[in-house]
């Protein structure tokens, strides 16, 4: 777990006021018994827009805290917390049976731009309390509402705008979501996603999070896809839902840049792809030259209802622009109508910033081996000299002759493989959409690897030439980040050869990743 003090005023490792980590609220079972039902039983409608709706209340300065806090949404809960509770109250009024706090910049990375980022924990934890409070004022017998955790991509996108490391995006998040937890909140929703790298970093400070604390909560992610098809760091939706399959989540969802209309196609793309609950939560459409969002309750009420009829969904709700007429338009189209069937494929998928599937209709499957150092010394030359550009277009010109995977090895003896992985796949990773396949010895070089890759890489390779060692180091990070696996057929007896011997090895092999390291069955290729 990384222990960071960079340029907020306390380390990120936990909460600032006291240290102990957040208790396990006594009803948490209770509620989360009740979130599982209700998702099994119907289509449950989120809130509208937050940002939005508070623009329409008539602030002043001092409603923030002064001039200099004026925009800064997060700290209404400390210093107006009944405008956030009016935000809340319209909405479940309107029929919502989730509600998000009001900590979308509730990072200390976001505060820190208003000289807040001391008051992180402080602001997602009251945020949390305003949220959990309005939902217990709604709560009937066999309706229980329920509280969403907000965590916004922060104003950095990783492999787009840079300025933050990956370290530090966990860092913040972590601390974000203890404070999150330790004001009630039900689930955790890593929302507005335009970075999958982000995301990653986001899934990993919340896992820090709850081994801190000592208990769990549901973790969900919303994405923004854009009217150019994809995220703004270019994946788009498959990708996205490949990148994802790993994580053991409540939800995936999509959630602001368009309206309802525009999200068709990506929709229906998630649904059948994710093998969890799908949400969708656009804006009123696409804003005017005056910023204003028109599209109404009668038009998400017609667009949903496509969505419904076809199946697509489990959870709605409004970004940008909406308001409690259309949560109450969309709680009204929900009402007996059946959630999603969510399904149970075994498809062979990675992505890069597009996906592809390894299959009969597509084999066989090419990978690019020039960007390698053991295989070209060309290659193996330009990393010597720093030629870090031309080194990568190596790996853009074997996509563009065909190869659907770039492996990526830099294991040269006489070099740091550290070094000289991270300044090259921060290069490849602008050029190429396809997935990357890391080839390495090092699990540490692995790990690195994986931080620099949006989507579902292939590590290369593991087998059983030291018994159960590289499995052990190796399976676990393609767990954490979401990796599929070359499993060599080599054994403590050696490479095998024959028929029978490649038989034993891989039968061996496949019991232990399935059965006692919980690998997907379809996330190991074989090297035979």
């Amino acid at each position: 777990m990384s222990d960071l003090t960079n340029e907020f005023s306390y380390p990120l490792e936990g909460p600032p006021e006291h240290g102990a980590p957040p208790p396990r609220p006594v009803d948490l079972d209770q509620r989360l018994a009740a979130l599982e039902t209700a998702l099994e039983e119907r289509i449950l409608v989120l809130d509208g827009a937050t940002g939005t709706a508070l623009q329409a209340v008539e602030l002043g300065p001092d409603d923030f805290g002064g001039a200099e806090l004026e925009g800064c949404n997060e700290m209404l809960c400390l210093v107006r917390p009944d405008v956030v509770d009016g935000v809340h109250q319209g909405y479940l009024a309107a029929g919502a049976d989730i509600v998000e706090t009001n900590t979308f910049g509730g990072t200390p990375l976001v505060l820190a731009e208003y000289d807040q980022a001391h008051r992180a924990y402080e602001i997602n934890r009251i945020a949390a309390e305003l949220a959990r409070t309005a939902c217990a004022r709604h709560d009937v017998p066999g309706r229980t509402r329920f509280v969403c955790g907000s965590m916004g991509p922060t104003t950095k996108a990783i492999s787009v705008t840079g300025g933050v490391t990956f370290d530090e995006l966990i860092a913040n998040y972590r601390l974000q979501a203890l404070g999150l937890m330790a004001g009630g909140a039900d689930y955790l929703l890593l929302e507005t996603c335009q970075d999958t790298r982000n995301v990653k970093a986001g899934l990993l400070g919340i896992e820090e999070a709850f081994e801190i604390a000592g208990w769990r909560l549901p973790v969900a992610v919303s994405a923004t896809i854009e009217t150019t098809g994809t995220m703004l760091a270019g994946q788009d939706a498959e990708a996205l839902a490949v990148s994802l399959l790993h994580a053991d989540l409540l939800y995936v969802g999509l959630n602001c840049a368009t309206g309802p209309g525009l999200m068709a196609d990506h929709v229906r793309t998630l649904s059948e792809l994710c093998r969890t609950r799908v949400a969708c939560v656009p804006n009123a459409g696409l804003p005017d030259e005056e910023g204003r969002y028109l599209e109404g309750p009668d038009h998400f009420r017609e667009v949903f209802g496509r969505f419904l009829d076809a199946g697509w969904l489990n959870l709605v709700g409004g970004c940008c622009g909406t308001t409690a007429g259309h949560v109450r338009a969309l709680a009204e189209l929900v009402e007996g109508r059946r959630p999603r069937r969510i399904p149970t494929h075994q498809r062979p998928l990675v992505s890069g910033l597009e996906a592809v599937e390894l299959s009969a209709d597509n084999r066989p499957l090419l990978v690019g081996e020039r960007t390698n150092v053991l295989g070209s010394r060309k290659f193996k030359r330009l990393i010597a000299e720093g030629e870090i550009e031309p080194a990568a277009e190596i790996g853009r010109a074997q996509v563009k002759a065909g190869a659907q995977i770039v492996d990526v090895c830099l294991q040269d003896p006489d070099r740091d493989e550290m070094v000289d992985m991270e300044r090259f796949l921060a290069q490849l990773v602008k050029l190429i959409k396809v997935p990357v396949m890391i080839d390495s010895t090092d699990a540490k070089v692995m790990e690195l690897a994986l931080t620099y890759t949006q989507g579902k890489s292939i590590l290369n390779s593991i087998n059983l030439e030291d018994g159960l060692e590289r499995f052990a180091a190796v399976v676990p990070l393609a767990r954490r980040y979401g990796a599929a696996l070359v499993v060599g057929l080599i054994d403590e007896a050696g490479m095998a050869v024959t028929v029978e011997r490649k038989l034993e090895v891989a039968r061996r092999s496949y019991r232990i990743l399935t059965e006692d390291m919980g690998v997907a069955p379809e996330d190991i290729w074989w090297d035979a």
